[in-house]
């Protein structure tokens, strides 16, 4: 079990020390309740009546809040940056054993670092290249000429297609599907044909795909997630999309094919985004926002109906079906008094 004390953790992360140095961290905890021998932090000023009861032995605040510490704090111009780094001490992550399990099965042509682990139930097709310090966990498939980058982790099932490619440092979670044949379809009499997916999926370094994840290759071109790109589980990037670097995506958020996006965007969780968009640089797009028109411009833009009483959620209903008839009446208005309508804004209805 790993055991720092204050001091040293201030020395380490640059952080100025309020109270005594020699108390002893062993992990982290929440503020509420808190945990003697922890350490937790305070970000969010909702939160700062509860520094008077926590039971943490350590808290890293923000300057603001540093008197009002009864015990020991930590000092730190971004609180929360500071908490994850200090977490990471405390994170029990399976080390890379280089080796490759008994059970595994790796193409005589892949090329497996000696120093990369390839764990129980892996198989690895012909062609691949697997980095130093690569972790490929149980029951992974790593498909056809497809190139895992140094220091890169598959935590276990997953399932990378042919011929894709994954930098350096990525992180990819339990149930990740990359590569998969993208959904092109060509509508007949008799049905559906299938379109040749024929690209790959281009993943940079430092990228982080959440649980279940799904990333659909290329139709003809490149489905690209660049360098620096967090990804939350269970989120849909379809074929030839591109994602920006260190743009960050929350869960159960959908695009569609060949969306562009820029870089250094937020994206809430369950945002649907239609295909053949571009989405700007730095653009946030809030929770549950419907996109079904170009973003090029930096800003902060939302859409759906938050959640309300059921019966004041009705009366909403009843009025979004009058409003048609409104109009009409404002429509009949306008032209007995002679008035010209406002001209409609890009992308009302017609």
């Amino acid at each position: 079990m790993a055991v720092w004390t204050a001091a040293q953790l201030a020395h380490r992360f640059e952080l100025t020390l309020r109270g005594d140095g020699q108390t002893e961290v062993t992990g982290v905890c929440t503020l509420t309740p808190g945990h003697p021998g922890r350490l937790s932090f305070l970000a969010n000023p909702k939160y700062r009546s509860a520094l008077a009861d926590t039971a943490a032995s350590v808290v890293v605040v923000g300057v603001r809040d540093a008197e009002t510490v009864r015990g020991t704090a930590l000092v730190a111009r971004d609180p929360y940056l500071a908490f994850a780094r200090i977490s990471a001490l405390f994170d029990v992550q399976p080390a890379c054993v280089p080796g490759i399990h008994p059970t595994a099965v790796v193409d005589a042509t892949a090329r497996v670092d000696p120093d990369a682990e390839i764990g129980p139930l892996v198989v690895i097709d012909a062609g691949a290249t697997i980095g130093a310090g690569a972790r490929i966990a149980a029951h992974s498939h790593v498909g056809l000429n497809v190139v895992i980058g140094e220091g890169t982790r598959l935590e276990g099932r997953n399932w990378i297609g042919p011929n894709c490619i994954v930098g350096a440092r990525c992180r990819l979670n339990a149930g990740c599907v990359i590569g998969a044949r993208g959904f092109g379809l060509a509508p007949t009499p008799d049905g559906w044909e299938e379109v040749p997916q024929l690209g790959r999926v281009v993943i940079g370094d430092d990228v982080e795909i959440g649980a279940n994840a799904c990333v659909d290759r290329g139709a003809i071109d490149d489905t690209v997630i660049e360098s620096g790109a967090k990804l939350d589980d269970l989120v849909m990037v379809a074929h030839n999309c591109r994602i920006g670097a260190r743009t960050a995506i929350a869960a159960q958020t959908g695009m569609a094919g060949s969306t562009n996006i820029g870089a250094r965007c937020l994206i809430g969780g369950a945002v649907g985004i239609s295909g053949h968009l571009t989405i700007g640089d730095d653009v946030v797009l809030l929770g549950r926002s419907m996109v079904t028109h170009s973003l090029p411009e930096k800003g902060t833009y939302g859409s759906g109906w938050p959640v309300v009483p059921a019966r004041e959620w009705r009366k909403q209903v009843a009025r979004m079906r009058r409003l048609d008839r409104t109009e009409a009446k404002i429509k009949r208005l306008e032209a007995r008094l002679g008035l010209e309508s406002a001209p409609e804004q890009e992308g009302e209805p017609t």
